[in-house]
């Protein structure tokens, strides 16, 4: 045992079960710098899309992809994540309802006047035919606890940051195969739970709207930050002109 910070801290594991590392092919800077380019290139492609087509996706394209969130790293290793993908229409017809009803609710009571005019340039209202449209809505929920076998509840560790970066692969992957991704968020979302069967343990993160882009499907004319705009970068060279 060890003191941190003045807080007792149980010691770590001593001998964890390890295996080597993947193999990563190593490559030269040169091939590094072209596949970060490639990759930036693909994904500055990559817009919210609101005009979906109803043509069908393979099932099997969404769990590929589903597979891929789910390499995601979480805290502790507990993934706590879960993925409901739905094509019924039914049950596709049951969300947008409810989904409509929470929309409605915040446009015209919830939302203040701020976040009303940052969603101006978007042209977005409580209206979303795009959820049955749609051939796939993923539905992503967060594990803030989970049930252990004897039924008591138990703390994950990271679980939003960890679901984040799940939900984060979900969509690259969903464009890198080549369809269009919607993040959906009405709030509160606790009807997913209701309508798809999910515990109470369990919160929904987000809402992924997937398929083909319409033919006639517009994007609004905004632009992405620069890369000055989002990042800083310390270098060595920095710090040792500002020691000298």
């Amino acid at each position: 045992m060890w003191y941190e910070n003045s807080r007792f801290v149980p010691s770590m594991k001593k001998n964890p079960q390890l295996i080597p590392a993947p193999e990563i092919k190593r490559r030269t800077d040169e091939e590094l710098i072209q596949r970060a380019w490639e990759f930036f290139q693909m994904m500055q492609g990559r817009r919210t899309i609101r005009d979906f087509s109803d043509r069908p996706v393979p099932r099997e394209v969404i769990e590929h992809c589903i597979r891929a969130a789910g390499t995601a790293p979480s805290g502790a290793n507990l993934q706590p994540w879960h993925f409901v993908a739905v094509n019924d229409p039914k049950v596709k017809h049951e969300i947008r309802v409810a989904a409509e009803a929470e929309e409605k609710e915040f446009y015209e009571h919830r939302a203040p006047k701020a976040w009303l005019d940052a969603l101006a340039a978007l042209g977005t209202d409580s209206e979303k035919p795009f959820l049955e449209i749609a051939p796939w809505l993923i539905a992503v929920f967060a594990q803030p606890f989970r049930m252990l076998p004897d039924g008591t509840r138990s703390p994950t560790y990271y679980a939003l940051e960890s679901v984040g970066i799940a939900t984060g692969l979900l969509v690259t992957a969903l464009h890198s195969c080549g369809l269009a991704a919607l993040t959906h968020t009405p709030s509160p979302m606790g009807f997913l739970n209701r309508i798809l069967g999910r515990p109470s343990h369990e919160k929904a993160f987000v809402l992924l709207v997937t398929g083909h882009p319409a033919e006639n499907a517009v994007v609004p004319d905004i632009a992405r930050k620069s890369l000055e705009e989002i990042s800083s970068f310390v270098s060595s060279l920095r710090l040792r002109n500002k020691s000298a």
